[in-house]
């Protein structure tokens, strides 16, 4: 997921896509464990995405934007 795309998110998209990202990497992780996965670049990949995720909160909390609500 790009940045520019992240930054067009709402809050609440965010934070739920954050969570969505954090519990495909940990099922990423434990599958690799048991098995080698095909592809082990993909759990870099969620490990970038999740830490362009919370860069866009922080900058929000920094810029001053309300991160409580939680648009659906």
């Amino acid at each position: 997921m790009e940045q520019k795309v992240i930054r067009e998110l709402t809050t609440g998209e965010i934070v739920e896509r954050l969570d969505e990202e954090k519990k495909q990497l940990t099922k990423l992780k434990l599958n690799h464990a048991v098995s080698p996965l095909e592809n082990p670049n993909k759990i870099k990949a969620y490990r970038k995405t999740i830490a362009r995720l919370e860069t866009e909160l922080r900058r929000r909390v920094l810029k001053g934007e309300d991160t409580t609500k939680k648009t659906l």
